[in-house]
């Protein structure tokens, strides 16, 4: 896996301005893949991150990467613990929750409408997605409360993925790259 697709796919999780990031790569040689997977946590785990495989299909695999800390206190909000609750989870640790998703995407095959709490979705947008309410706009994801703070947000994360690109391009690495957190 190259950094610059990881670049390219989670650099605001990278600037430490998102909790999560979740995208899809190639995937020919699963073991290979894993050595590199291992090789980036070598890296970023220092730095408060963690990357998973959280399911492989076909030639491509689908990739978390997520800092734990910020993770657990988004988890603990009252109406993002409502909804995990009602989806079958059991709150009791940030990592179970990880376990529990990657089970869901593994048994499932779908998207788990919960999972935009894994990404820094806001809880009440996740809630108006589960509610099937219509939402008010469409960036990173769809937005039924705040438009104009998602709006900024989409922006900041588009700005935060244009550097990073620009960065790497300049020769400047991952591990550089990577706010610790």
């Amino acid at each position: 896996m190259s950094e610059e697709l990881l670049v390219k796919q989670c650099a605001p999780t990278l600037a430490g301005i998102k909790t999560g990031s979740l995208f899809p790569c190639p995937c020919d040689d699963r073991e290979s893949l894993l050595a590199d997977i291992r090789r980036l946590n070598r890296l970023l785990v220092p730095k408060g991150l963690c990357l998973l495989p959280i399911r492989y299909r076909d030639d491509h695999a689908l990739l978390y990467l997520y800092r734990p800390a910020e993770l657990r206190r988004d988890l603990e909000s009252g109406m993002a613990r409502d909804i995990l609750q009602k989806a079958g989870y059991r709150c009791d640790g940030c990592q179970r929750c990880v376990a529990r998703l990657i089970r869901r995407f593994r048994e499932e095959g779908e998207f788990p409408h919960e999972v935009g709490l894994f990404l820094s979705y806001p809880p009440e947008d996740v809630k108006g997605f589960l509610e099937h309410r219509p939402c008010k706009c469409v960036g990173c994801w769809k937005v039924y409360e705040n438009e104009e703070a998602a709006k900024k947000t989409f922006a900041k994360y588009k700005a935060c993925t244009r550097v990073y690109c620009r960065q790497l391009a300049s020769g400047i690495d991952i591990e550089r790259l990577t706010v610790a957190g």
